[in-house]
């Protein structure tokens, strides 16, 4: 039995709604897990720190002492982490901040009229909460991915959340700890999932020993279905990264691809999740055959097996036979994909042409999971089609467009009349005499 199911499309001539329609997607029911979140959030909302623990009690299976990890803890698990996982860790951070060094935004200053000023202002958000998650992997790239972006944009003041761990005294993973101390991020938080969220949004008066965790502005980072059902009842108390599903891989692939490549990519996003979503688009029924012959050969050898197994097989997960590439083209970017490899022949060109897509990685020594860990790209990206309308996680994410306007008389007096008969024409006749005020009488500027 095939691991992976086939769609053909070929000979097809489908619009972008119905390649959105016929492209493999999760079963992903935000609407009904809010059902279940809502107490949870409305309950921290009301009682704090305590509804958090009871919380964590229920779902993690362990009560911390309190919430906040204490300074010697988060150093501790510095101190003891592996000298190799630090170095990798600091490779990562490192090539992060180059790339996000590159994304600051200096003031715009546009002269509108001769004495109109028009200023863009960028300036950070004041505090943020990150939530990294502590569920089937330990994510400490997932630190990185949050804080970096938020650092070099300038935030003052960080709160990470993750939740507590059983075997490990009710902290967060002191991997994740290590990684809070490599990047100066102290205020750490023992607490995951919708209870995490609301805690963020929130705030609370006494975290369990003594001290008070102020509101966030921002609240960004992934999670499961919980995570993004607490963000969407929080959003518009607080501002979040984006609503974010299970990861998706889509590779877009003709005959000139290396089918173990190709297979070994697939596996790759499956492994994370069971409705992890796995896409192979060709033109090439040979490559589509020899990849599905080495994911039967790769498969079996992962130690995830069952896991893959069951994201491979689901129908978020297929492979899709098209015409030729720009069919493939058509499809990819109605599907707007997480993360899109391009494993063809001209591969950049190709690249160049797509439009939807979180990160796009060109050419066979470009995999996911480079990007995921140590390309120096950010790996939070937007899921579930959401690179429509949207981008991944940046500097850009912590940061906010302010106008200016600064007009002299000149340039008012040279603005009048459109704005008189815009007012007019809108029946906002109030607005125009807030203009005109400025020019008759004793009210006339000097």
């Amino acid at each position: 039995m095939p691991l992976i199911s086939v769609t053909d499309l070929r000979g097809r001539d489908l619009s972008a709604a119905q390649l959105r329609a016929a492209v493999p997607r999760p079963e992903l029911d935000v609407d009904a897990a809010i059902a279940s979140v809502h107490p949870v959030v409305a309950a921290v909302r009301e009682r704090g720190a305590e509804a958090v623990l009871e919380a964590g009690e229920r779902f993690d299976g362990v009560r911390p002492e309190h919430l906040r990890v204490p300074a010697e803890v988060i150093e501790r698990a510095l101190a003891e982490l592996d000298p190799a996982i630090r170095r990798a860790l600091e490779t990562a951070i490192d090539r992060v901040r180059a790339v996000d060094a590159a994304q600051r935004r200096e003031d715009d200053v546009v002269e509108v009229i001769d004495g109109g000023i028009v200023r863009q202002r960028w300036i950070p958000v004041e505090r943020v909460g990150l939530y990294v998650p502590g569920g089937r992997a330990v994510l400490p790239s997932s630190v990185v991915m949050n804080v970096v972006p938020a650092q070099t944009a300038g935030v003052s003041q960080i709160v990470l959340a993750s939740p507590p761990q059983k075997d490990h005294g009710g902290y967060p993973h002191p991997t994740i700890l290590a990684a809070c101390a490599l990047l100066g991020v102290t205020d750490v938080i023992a607490a995951g999932g919708a209870q995490a969220i609301a805690l963020l949004a929130h705030g609370a008066d006494d975290l369990g020993d003594g001290t008070l965790l102020d509101p966030v502005d921002l609240v960004t980072g992934p999670g499961n279905v919980y995570v993004t059902a607490a963000k969407r009842l929080v959003r518009g108390t607080v501002g979040i990264d984006a609503e974010a599903g299970p990861t998706e891989i889509a590779i877009l692939a003709d005959e000139s691809a290396d089918p173990r490549f190709v297979a070994a990519d697939l596996i790759s996003q499956a492994e994370h999740d069971p409705l992890a979503a796995s896409v192979l688009v060709t033109d090439s029924p040979r490559l589509a055959a020899d990849t599905e012959a080495e994911l039967a050969v790769q498969v079996p050898q992962a130690r995830h097996a069952d896991r893959i197994r069951e994201a491979l097989g689901g129908r978020q997960s297929g492979v899709i036979l098209v015409d030729g590439l720009d069919q493939g083209l058509a499809v990819v970017n109605a599907y707007g994909a997480e993360h899109l490899e391009i494993h063809t022949v001209d591969a950049p060109a190709v690249a160049a042409r797509v439009t939807n897509a979180g990160a796009i990685f060109i050419g066979p020594h470009s995999p996911v999971s480079l990007g995921d860990y140590a390309a120096g790209s950010n790996h939070v990206l937007p899921t579930g089609g959401g690179s429509r309308f949207g981008g991944g996680l940046g500097v850009q994410s912590f940061l906010r467009g302010i106008h200016v306007i600064e007009y002299d008389e000149r340039a008012l007096d040279a603005s009048r009349e459109a704005a008189r008969t815009l007012a007019a024409a809108e029946d906002l006749p109030s607005h125009g005499r807030a203009v005109e005020i400025r020019f008759d009488g004793e009210g006339q500027s000097r």
